[in-house]
């Protein structure tokens, strides 16, 4: 969500992040589930859907444990977020820095992140309102 720019696995999943990023830039909050969430929907068709893999589940779980310690909340399925601009400043600072960047091991998408982190977010669809 920090760094989505445009960019991801299918035509589908990708208009479907831009449709929710536009909603969360609006304000809608964020509610944390486990599981396959409203932005992996378009993948749950596949033979062998991406978002139920070993290693989708790890990195959600890192994610989650690197939020809750920079935060000092608990938080958890059921736990509501808004990510309005202060907190998106803030996570995306310290995803810059790499304080929060356990659940990138191994992710695809890191060299990608690492670039658009490194061009100050330059770009991205969540919390940009220009």
């Amino acid at each position: 969500m920090l760094t989505f720019v445009g960019e991801g696995y299918t035509p589908a999943f990708t208009a479907n992040y831009r449709r929710i990023a536009e909603r969360l830039t609006a304000g809608e909050e964020i509610k944390l589930v486990s599981g396959p969430d409203d932005i992996c929907a378009p993948l749950l068709d596949e033979k062998e859907p991406h978002c139920f893999k070993d290693s989708v589940i790890e990195r959600d779980a890192a994610a989650l444990a690197d939020v809750v310690a920079l935060l000092g909340e608990e938080l958890a399925p059921g736990s509501v977020v808004v990510p309005d601009a202060s907190l998106l400043a803030k996570l995306r600072r310290h995803f810059a820095s790499g304080d929060i960047r356990h659940a990138c091991l191994g992710c695809e998408w890191t060299g990608l992140c690492s670039r658009i982190a490194t061009d100050s977010f330059k770009g991205v669809l969540v919390g940009q309102t220009t």
